[in-house]
C-alpha cells in the first residue's frame, strides 16, 4: 500500500473532527478539552460486537491555549505522566490476551515515549504513523501546515488535495455532508466516498478505535480486508 497521508494542524469548529488520525471532541471548559480517540472494547470471540458497558473512552485531557483556534501542534496534554500510564494501562487491560498483543505492545513503547513531549500532535503523529506501518503502508506523510491552501474547509481540502498530486480524495461519510466536489473536479481530482464494508468487524468502526480489528485479525489480515474493501469504492459524481 502506498501513498500520501496529509496531517493537519487546525482543530475543525465543529462538534468532532478528525486531525492526524484521532477523533477529537470539544469539552469546552475554561480553555480545557479532552481528546478521545474512540472507545476501547475488549475482544469477543471470533470477532462478534463487544457488550456497549465494556468499553471505555481513552481519554487525554488536553489544554487548548488558545481556546477553539489552537493549532493543534500547541495543545498541551495536561498530565502527561499521568495520560501515559492511563493509556498503557488500558491497551494492555482491553487487548493483552490477543494473539497479536506482542506486536503492539512493541509498538506501544514509541507512542508511550511521546507523551514526554507534553504535546497531543506528537502522540497523535506517531501512533498514526506506526499503525500504518504495521499495515505495510510505504507512503508519504505530509504537513498541511506546510502547504498552500485557501480558506473555506471544501477549498482548503480541494487545494491540501492539489498540492500533494492526488488524483482522488477519500472522503468520510461525515465529509460528504459539506463537501463541494465541483472544487475538486475543477482541480481534476475526484471524490470517493468512503463506505464502512457490510461485515461483522466494521460492525462498529465508526466509534470504536482501529486496534479492535487489529487485535481481531492481526496485521496482514487487516491489511488484507482493507485492500478488499478499497477495490469496492466507488468515485462520487455528482448528478443535476
Amino acid at each position: 500500500m502506498a501513498g500520501r497521508l496529509v496531517t493537519g494542524h487546525v482543530i475543525a469548529n465543529h462538534g468532532s473532527g478528525v486531525d492526524v488520525g484521532q477523533t477529537v471532541q470539544f469539552l469546552d471548559r475554561a480553555g480545557r478539552r479532552a481528546v478521545h480517540p474512540p472507545r476501547l472494547p475488549a475482544p469477543g470471540p471470533s470477532g462478534t460486537p463487544e457488550h456497549p458497558q465494556r468499553c471505555q473512552w481513552l481519554t487525554i485531557p488536553t489544554h487548548l491555549p488558545h481556546g477553539r483556534r489552537t493549532a493543534i501542534r500547541d495543545a498541551l496534554i495536561v498530565d502527561p505522566v499521568r495520560s501515559r500510564l492511563r493509556t498503557g494501562s488500558m491497551l494492555r487491560q482491553h487487548y493483552a490476551a490477543s494473539p497479536y498483543w506482542p506486536v503492539l505492545d512493541a509498538a506501544m513503547t514509541l507512542v508511550l515515549e511521546r507523551f514526554s513531549t507534553g504535546r497531543i500532535a506528537d502522540v497523535a503523529e506517531v501512533s498514526t504513523r506506526i499503525l500504518l506501518d504495521l499495515l505495510g503502508w510505504q507512503g508519504q506523510v505530509l504537513r498541511s501546515s506546510r502547504l498552500p491552501s485557501r480558506p473555506g474547509r471544501s477549498q482548503r481540502l480541494a487545494d491540501l488535495a492539489s498540492a500533494t498530486g492526488a488524483g482522488s480524495y477519500l472522503c468520510g461519510t461525515g465529509g460528504m455532508r459539506y463537501l463541494d466536489p465541483d472544487l475538486f473536479t475543477t482541480a481534476g481530482i475526484s471524490v470517493t466516498p468512503f463506505r464502512t464494508p457490510a461485515d461483522t468487524m466494521w460492525a462498529f468502526g465508526h466509534r470504536t478505535s482501529a486496534v479492535r480489528p487489529l487485535m481481531h485479525l492481526g496485521p496482514q489480515a487487516l491489511a488484507g480486508r482493507l485492500l478488499a474493501n478499497a477495490a469496492t469504492q466507488r468515485t462520487f459524481r455528482p448528478t443535476g
